[in-house]
């Protein structure tokens, strides 16, 4: 069966359709997405008008192009950017009303969950207990365990995007701004590795998202055009040399690294801080790089649904 993913962001709505069946492993069959950045579209905590409009735009068109690459059903979810919007109830109405697509709004520790089961799927049982990270726009995602649900799931207001929006104005940011949001995040994880680390001690930490997979691929990691088989790395030590880098550079010279896109040149370097502070907090020196997060979560919980009836 082909089915269909909707995943609307705080920086990008991506459809994606797999071709799965319960017990059998999903293929990608096309990916569609936009840069939206539903995040910065807010005024006053609420999506503005236009955002909303945007939002609905590309909804109907990935309808329209799910429908016509043969998806049976597709799941519609949204994280942080409407998760935190003033208006979420009424803008949910209106992509109900305008596309008949119901949007669900996950929680971030439902993130963090399926995320987990995504990469224990994809490394297995004898990956042992695993530390999973996931840097998102708007948030950072982490959780611990040892079998397909997590002993424990959390998360913090800590994605690349927002930090990059309330606390590095300047480009390049100055060592201030830096010096600033290294505390914050810091003190922000540090918040909350006793509870994670109860759980019981990681045998491996698993990184996954966007902004993980750029980091390790400017510290050294294959391109993804080797595609997914192959196996990537981030090591604390990389990456500690890499932040410098990133700070000195303005958002159009961090493009020109390997692996950094344009889009994200801006926000990579609030990444890169948030990636660092993990990694030390939770005493990581290597992290392994997992291709499969959040979509292929909600796929993979989909494909569990329809398996057990």
């Amino acid at each position: 069966m082909r089915l269909g993913v909707l995943d609307v962001g705080s920086n990008t709505v991506h459809l994606m359709l797999v071709d799965a069946h319960p017990g059998g492993h999903p293929t990608p069959a096309y990916k569609h997405k936009t840069e939206l950045r539903l995040a910065e579209l807010l005024a006053g905590g609420a999506i503005r008008a236009e955002g909303v409009k945007r939002l609905i735009a590309f909804i109907s068109e990935a309808l329209q192009v799910a429908e016509d690459k043969g998806a049976e059903s597709l799941l519609a979810f949204a994280t942080s950017a409407l998760r935190e919007a003033t208006n979420v109830e009424q803008v949910l109405a209106r992509v109900r009303a305008e596309t008949g697509v119901d949007l669900v709004v996950l929680p971030g520790e439902d993130e963090a969950r399926l995320t987990f089961l995504a990469v224990r799927r994809w490394f297995g049982w004898s990956a042992g207990r695993l530390l999973c990270i996931d840097i998102g726009g708007g948030s950072l995602e982490i959780a611990n365990g040892i079998d397909e649900t997590p002993n424990v799931a959390v998360s913090r207001p800590l994605g690349a995007g927002r930090l990059t929006r309330q606390w590095l104005p300047a480009d390049p940011p100055s060592p201030d701004e830096l010096r600033a949001l290294r505390r914050h995040v810091r003190a922000q994880v540090a918040s909350v590795v006793g509870d994670v680390v109860r759980a019981g001690s990681p045998d491996r930490c698993v990184v996954s998202s966007k902004t993980f997979k750029q980091l390790a691929r400017a510290c050294g990691a294959a391109p993804q055009l080797d595609g997914p088989y192959v196996a990537r790395t981030l090591r604390a030590g990389d990456l500690a040399e890499l932040i410098p880098r990133l700070a000195k550079a303005s958002a159009a010279k961090r493009a020109q690294l390997p692996g950094i896109s344009s889009g994200r040149a801006e926000q990579v370097l609030a990444g890169a801080i948030v990636a660092d502070a993990a990694m030390d907090l939770f005493e990581v020196d290597v992290a392994d790089v997992c291709p499969w997060a959040l979509r292929e979560g909600m796929i993979l919980r989909r494909l569990d649904q329809l398996a057990s009836g």
